[in-house]
């Protein structure tokens, strides 16, 4: 395993111990969660960002993550287009918009980036058995990620998705090689049975459980930057469990951190209405977001009710002056089938929540006129296409 030469080790969150890469499943000392954190003046702008890291996926940016690019478990992913959408911009009343593609990566889905980075740190252990079960809950994208990463490993893993998780998630998870365990009822449940059904210790790879998966995510950030040559002023992401929003302003903060940028986008966390615990969280003005009681949302992506980093994404968001938006699930809906037919992209539910809280800000008065605007697609249209052609056939297509 070979460590990039800015990593500092991981720092907890909470009490601030400093702990080496192999200590990643909470602070030993006080249990919080912890944090991969560098030298910054150890690192060359030109190691991420010089002409010679060009297509490398995520790993060109290898001086800015705790691994270098010879020791990671990948394949291939990062590096995602980045999509004009004029049509959009049009709409929006804004200059320019662009689709960040996440459903282009390996198996459709954005969490690919930190689920590599987990998994690479894992592959540095002398004895892989001993960290039998791996283990994770989750609403289907990084159930699936998750297994086809491990697959790489040759060890046993376990993902529990709810039963309203998409059919093609649980079967991909098997497909990939990973054990699949449905439990009844919503991610919450799902959550809750890891510990009631794996009668054994196991090794998490639930985020922010690992320090890695959001960390993977600040590769976003990094793309961001390199393709346009400078960052956007807003960016729409779906959010869920919190590490989306999290990871990707850490990518801005150390851009800032390495002298190439002074500033950074308009951050807005998108959620669905009837689940949308770290948005009215940040409204009410709260550190933490207290659990939502009753999710109903149709896009399970996003059906997170007491989000994991929900804490870290708040303070991201206050951080970057960012923003919240919630949307109507016909709303999101309506905005992935209008981005499919009119600018070619097969946007996934969650992604179409990013594209319909462009709409919602823009019609709340929020732009300028003069922006640059990225909104994230976390997955490929693939992941729900039951649930996009239902909604064509509600509306009589």
């Amino acid at each position: 395993m070979k460590l990039s030469a800015g990593f500092e080790g991981l720092t907890c969150t909470d009490c601030g111990s400093v702990v080496a890469h192999t200590v990643d499943q909470g602070c030993p000392d006080c249990e919080g969660p912890l944090e991969p954190t560098y030298d910054y003046d150890e690192i060359d702008p030109d190691d991420c960002f010089g002409p010679s890291t060009t297509g490398s996926g995520q790993w060109q940016f290898d001086a800015l993550l705790p691994f270098q690019r010879d020791s990671a478990i990948t394949a291939a992913e990062g590096s995602t287009p980045l999509v004009p959408a004029d049509r959009l911009a049009s709409e929006l009343d804004v200059d320019e918009v662009y689709i960040k593609d996440e459903g282009r990566n390996p198996t459709g889905t954005v969490y690919d980036r930190g689920m590599s980075l987990a998994v690479t740190a894992l592959s540095g252990h002398d004895d892989l058995s001993t960290l039998e079960p791996l283990a994770l809950a989750s609403t289907g994208n990084s159930g699936q990620s998750a297994a086809a990463y491990v697959g790489r490993l040759g060890v046993r893993s376990y993902a529990f998705v709810p039963s309203r998780s998409a059919f093609s998630n649980k079967a991909m998870i098997n497909v990939h090689g990973g054990q699949m365990r449905v439990v009844g009822g919503r991610y919450s449940d799902a959550a809750d049975a890891v510990d009631d059904q794996l009668a054994t210790d196991y090794y998490s790879l639930q985020e922010f459980t690992t320090p890695y998966r959001h960390e993977g995510a600040k590769t976003v950030a990094f793309e961001l930057y390199a393709d346009l040559g400078e960052l956007p002023d807003v960016l729409f992401v779906p959010t869920s469990t919190g590490e989306l929003v999290a990871g990707i302003a850490k990518g801005f903060h150390e851009l800032t951190e390495i002298g190439l940028t002074e500033e950074t986008p308009t951050l807005v966390a998108v959620q669905p209405t009837s689940c949308c615990p770290i948005t009215a969280a940040f409204d009410r003005g709260l550190e933490t977001p207290e659990p939502w009681t009753h999710p109903d949302t149709i896009i399970g992506e996003l059906e997170v009710p007491d989000p994991a980093g929900g804490g870290q994404a708040v303070a991201a968001l206050r951080q970057h002056d960012g923003g919240v938006v919630t949307v109507d699930d016909s709303d999101s809906l309506d905005a992935a089938t209008t981005v499919a037919q009119h600018e070619v992209i097969e946007m996934g539910a969650a992604g179409g929540a990013a594209a319909a809280g462009a709409w919602n800000w823009s019609e709340a008065g929020e732009f300028d006129g003069d922006e640059t605007v990225v909104v994230l697609n976390t997955e490929s249209g693939v992941k729900t296409p039951d649930i996009l052609r239902s909604h064509l056939m509600g509306q009589g297509v």
